[in-house]
């Protein structure tokens, strides 16, 4: 998948931290320089062809949302990003809930499919349900069977794991949560970019993307949802765009997906994020799939060659996304590793990865009785690395080992 011209930030550059925010193509900047220098008017309100012009490529833009998400437009609502559509979601939903009910979340989530929910669940007097993680990075069965047997109300999940790269069988989930009854939340930041997207095979209620991680502009994402869902859901936003009749009185609220877009949009941004879908349909999500397995495949073999290196998920490119974390031991902290890399072109993550609970639970298998959570380190790859990338990370990595063991 020769495309480096694409990506002139790259030059000289290993850059592994895609999980974190990918690269941007210089077709997505020339879509957005095309509106900012061309077309600049405001959306779905002037009666002048300029901003009919912007208002008909923000409309295409979620037009093309809609084709690689295999459903319809009115179901896609602009976001500023899977934080904000979650935090839509969490609000909506426990408010609307009667109290007691249960939430359930599963120990590797991301902060912000976490936080939302807990901070909503106290606030509404709901509780908490937790599915456990195996050793080896995945939902512990058992732990899944319990919390879906107590029927939640809402069970919200990570597609795929930003630290460990753990692909969850979201399919057979979304069927279960139906037979109960239990509203299925997908964070999908780690998902949508990396593997083939059809909302309805996939069966959930919801599902959350942000554009800045599949080659987008920072400042957009999506929240999809069933329909008869999203049309129950009370606004989260109150203002212009989103309005029927305002009187002094009362008002009534547009149709979707405007009731849910209130303000000005992010007109730039969701254009940006339509041409990073053509350029990803281009190549074919099924190529990037494939390509970053054979990198994963590639790496792991290669790590096995750095000595002390523990791996923490899966290490299984059948099950697992572009997404590796390691430790290289406790005389070598990630932090140190990062900047030696750093030192050598390679950017990678290094920390708990907005994962806090995930990071104890990692300590609690490898260190027990620590005075401190595990860091790891983080390697992500995406359609634009190589085997090269590979290569200059393991070279880092022997190094920082060699110069923190002495």
């Amino acid at each position: 998948m020769p495309i480096q011209e694409d990506f002139p930030g790259l030059q000289g550059l290993c850059y592994l931290d895609s999980a974190a925010s990918s690269q941007t193509p210089h077709q997505v900047v020339r879509a957005m320089e095309s509106y900012y220098l061309e077309y600049r008017a405001n959306v779905h309100r002037g009666a002048y062809a300029l901003s009919s012009r912007a208002t008909d490529a923000y409309e295409e833009a979620r037009q093309k949302v809609a084709g690689f998400l295999a459903t319809q437009p009115e179901q896609c609502i602009f976001t500023r990003g899977t934080t904000e559509s979650l935090n839509l979601l969490a609000q909506s939903l426990c408010r609307s809930l009667p109290p007691g009910q249960r939430i359930a979340l599963s120990a590797m989530e991301h902060h912000s499919n976490l936080v939302p929910w807990q901070q909503w669940a106290l606030h509404q007097g709901h509780q908490l349900d937790w599915i456990e993680v195996t050793a080896d990075g995945k939902l512990d069965p058992d732990s899944l069977t319990q919390v879906l047997d107590r029927k939640p109300a809402v069970l919200a999940l990570a597609w795929v794991s930003n630290v460990l790269g753990t692909i969850n069988p979201i399919a057979e989930i979304a069927r279960r949560c139906r037979d109960n009854g239990t509203i299925l939340v997908v964070d999908a930041a780690q998902g949508v970019p990396h593997l083939e997207t059809k909302v309805n095979e996939l069966g959930c209620d919801f599902l959350a993307f942000s554009g800045h991680k599949m080659l987008g502009p920072t400042g957009i994402g999506v929240l999809w949802g069933r329909a008869e869902r999203l049309e129950a859901l009370p606004p989260y936003h109150y203002g212009g765009s989103m309005v029927g009749m305002v009187t002094r009185q009362k008002t009534t609220f547009a149709p979707l997906p405007q009731r849910l877009e209130a303000g000005t949009p992010a007109i730039g941004d969701a254009i940006g994020l339509g041409a990073a879908i053509d350029y990803l349909r281009g190549h074919g999500m099924d190529q990037v799939r494939a390509h970053e397995k054979a990198l994963l495949t590639y790496a792991l073999q290669r790590l096995q060659e750095v000595p002390d290196l523990q791996i923490a998920g899966p290490a299984d490119p059948e099950h697992q996304s572009g997404v590796v974390s390691f430790s290289l031991g406790k005389k070598v902290h990630p932090h140190d590793v990062a900047t030696v890399l750093d030192r050598r072109g390679v950017c990678v993550r290094a920390g708990h990865h907005c994962c806090q609970p995930l990071m104890q639970h990692f300590t609690d298998l490898w260190t027990p009785g620590a005075r401190a959570p595990v860091s790891l380190v983080r390697a992500s790859f995406y359609l634009y690395n190589q085997r090269h990338d590979v290569d200059r990370l393991i070279d880092g990595l022997l190094e920082a080992r060699k110069v923190f063991n002495r």
